[in-house]
């Protein structure tokens, strides 16, 4: 990228190549995060555009095992735009000791330790590294400290069933960088770790 300059403010040098590791999260108000089909009833044009957003600076996936079986058998066929262009171009890491099955484009196994591994990736030239759903995924990255972002839809409407978002995240504060409400009542928020 080019110096600034009166000329051309919007360019800036980047001074840090790391790429972020961003969560999207869909959840109900408390806190329910497995079966989002049960309380996402709704997504109208904001929550699409929120999600294109999120996905417009992203190139590459986590997934746990779990996510990548239940993805792998529907994303490859499904014309549910934006997101199945996206998933099914960008490189998937999998979480998994087993040969993936059944098979997807871009998709591999992480080897080795997860945090080394993602501590590299994050150090690699590219965009934004995303996480959806794999909620055991995401508490192993939270506990090592790997989630840089986290953009949440959270649902009018109360879960009591599976697991939570988070229920096994460390103590920290994070920073609201982003709250817009949905047509339907749904709170689109973005959150960036606390850097006090």
């Amino acid at each position: 990228m080019q110096s600034p300059s009166l000329g051309n403010w919007m360019t800036v040098e980047k001074s840090d190549p790391m790429r972020k590791l961003v969560a999207y999260e869909l959840v109900s108000l408390d806190g329910g995060a497995e079966d989002p089909d049960a309380f996402i009833t709704e997504f109208d044009e904001v929550m699409q555009d929120n999600l294109a957003r999120v996905i417009a600076s992203q190139d590459a996936v986590l997934l746990g095992r779990r996510t990548y079986e239940e993805w792998a058998a529907f994303w490859p066929g499904s014309g549910i735009q934006p997101f199945s262009d996206f998933i099914n171009a960008a490189r998937k890491y999998v979480t998994t000791s087993h040969p993936l099955t059944p098979a997807w484009n871009n998709a591999v196994a992480i080897e080795g330790a997860l945090s080394p591994f993602i501590r590299q990736l994050k150090k690699q030239e590219g965009g934004d590294i995303g996480v959806h759903g794999s909620l055991e995924l995401l508490g192993s990255l939270l506990r090592d400290d790997l989630v840089d972002e986290f953009r949440m839809v959270v649902a009018p409407a109360f879960h009591q069933e599976g697991r939570r978002l988070l229920e096994c995240a460390p103590s920290g504060r994070l920073h609201l960088t982003r709250s817009v409400t949905s047509p339907a009542g749904y709170l689109l928020l973005d959150y960036s770790r606390d850097s006090a």
